[in-house]
C-alpha cells in the first residue's frame, strides 16, 4: 500500500476514532494523519497544495473549539476526496 492509500485509510480510522468519543486517542493519530497527507501531498499541483491548507486550517479550527463530529465530517469526506483525488494520475 503506497503512503496516500495508507493515509486515506489512516484518515478514515481517525474519523471513527472521533466519532467514538475517544478524542485524546484520535488527537494523537491526527498528527500522523496531517504529518503524512503533507508529506503525500508535498510534489501535488498548487491548486491541490492550497485546498489542503485551506482545509488544514478548517480541521485545525475544530480541533481548537473541541467539535469531534466536525473534525470527523472534514478528515473522512474533504481530507480523503482531497487525497484521493491527488492519487489520479
Amino acid at each position: 500500500m503506497n503512503r496516500l492509500a495508507q493515509c486515506i485509510e489512516d484518515a478514515r480510522e481517525c474519523a471513527g476514532l472521533f466519532r467514538l468519543g475517544r478524542d485524546v486517542e484520535a488527537a494523537l493519530e491526527m498528527v500522523e494523519v496531517f504529518d503524512t497527507a503533507q508529506l503525500a501531498l508535498q510534489g501535488a499541483p498548487q491548486e491541490v497544495r492550497q485546498q489542503w491548507a485551506q482545509l488544514l486550517t478548517r480541521m485545525l479550527a475544530c480541533q481548537e473549539s473541541q467539535d469531534w463530529l466536525g473534525l470527523a465530517d472534514w478528515m473522512e469526506y474533504e481530507l480523503v476526496g482531497l487525497l484521493e483525488s491527488a492519487a489520479i494520475p
